[in-house]
């Protein structure tokens, strides 16, 4: 039962973190489209810099109960399967996990440049980056349903 209720808050925290890393990239093309309207600019830089903080704290809840999953077996056997016995799909999926972070942390200094005065890519291209994470999920989503190797 402890199992299921760890794996129950890993998937809600993740969830919650991938609107995060849906979202900011999404914020950062309205700023490229906002122009020289400054008001419009600084309200979307501010959304974007509090869902970039409230984005890493979901992280670091995601990521502490997935480290409960993957390796809480270690200190309560009993309770906690080892759920990665045997197979590697493990390790690719924190790989694209790790991919996702790098997206995120990208997203997060094309914000601060932005709120410095630096220029941000073109909206067509950060609208690429907003859409890149789904096909990232995608193969984390295959590889926790399908456990392939």
């Amino acid at each position: 039962m402890i199992y299921l209720w760890v794996k129950t808050f890993h998937v809600l925290f993740v969830i919650a973190w991938m609107s995060a890393v849906f979202y900011l990239p999404r914020i950062l093309v309205n700023i490229a489209e906002a122009g020289g309207d400054a008001a419009v600019k600084a309200r979307l830089q501010l959304m974007g810099r509090r869902l970039y903080r409230f984005g890493h704290n979901l992280f670091g809840i995601a990521f502490l109960f997935g480290l409960t999953l993957w390796q809480g077996w270690r200190v309560f056997p009993q309770t906690l399967p080892d759920i990665t016995s045997g197979g590697h799909w493990i390790d690719a999926k924190l790989g694209l996990v790790v991919l996702l972070l790098a997206h995120f942390v990208w997203s997060g200094r094309m914000l601060k440049r932005s709120e410095q005065g630096g220029a941000l890519p073109s909206a067509r291209t950060l609208r690429l980056m907003n859409e890149l994470p789904v096909l990232v999920l995608l193969g984390v989503l295959f590889l926790v349903l399908a456990k392939p190797f």
